[in-house]
């Protein structure tokens, strides 16, 4: 009996250490249940905006996890003019978006696989209203309330970054490596 008491003890100790690690992990994981901003890392590659009257650069932080989805760019109160969260879907579908705990207005650029833009939607602060494209999407881009307008960026522009370049699925052209044709003319 002593043998299946230590064994029986044995198992509850090893859940034990399982279920704390687990937590220790996950509460690793970014997330706006804390009431927290999170920051991501600046991705080394500028996230560039082909539009009829140029190209605009940005600095994007790059949310490709579900949690870093989810908490997106809650609790920020600021952020500069030319900086932006990308978001990056395993696949292209049907997404929405709500500024809840969100008090900075925003521009949501809806992306299709090919990097062109679908739609351009504007976010008002702790809002609870969907906001959606109305198509599916690959990608989402948020920046600043009025950048697009200000920068010229549109329907049917193009963005480029390796997130999106590298972004594979049906009908997705190969990635540009510079020699496609009108997208590098200024």
């Amino acid at each position: 009996m002593t043998h299946r008491n230590r064994l029986t003890a044995g198992v509850m100790c090893a859940v034990a250490a399982v279920m704390v690690a687990a937590a220790f992990f996950y509460f690793q994981v970014p997330s706006a249940a804390d009431g927290q901003a999170m920051i991501l890392p600046v991705d080394p590659a500028p996230l560039v905006a082909v539009t009829k009257n140029g190209k605009r650069s940005f600095s994007i932080e790059v949310a490709d996890t579900e949690a870093e989805r989810e908490a997106g760019l809650m609790f920020r109160e600021d952020m500069a003019a030319n900086h932006g969260m990308l978001f990056v879907f395993d696949e292209t579908r049907d997404v929405s978006f709500w500024m809840k705990n969100t008090p900075m207005p925003l521009d949501l650029i809806f992306v299709g696989q090919d990097g062109r833009i679908r739609a351009i939607k504007q976010g008002e602060p702790q809002s609870e209203a969907i906001v959606s494209p109305g198509e599916p999407v690959r990608f989402v881009l948020e920046l600043k309330a009025g950048t697009a307008a200000r920068d010229g960026i549109a329907d049917g522009d193009l963005l480029r970054h390796p997130a999106i370049g590298t972004a594979s699925g049906p009908g997705m052209p190969p990635a540009d490596k510079g020699d496609s044709p009108n997208v590098d003319s200024d």
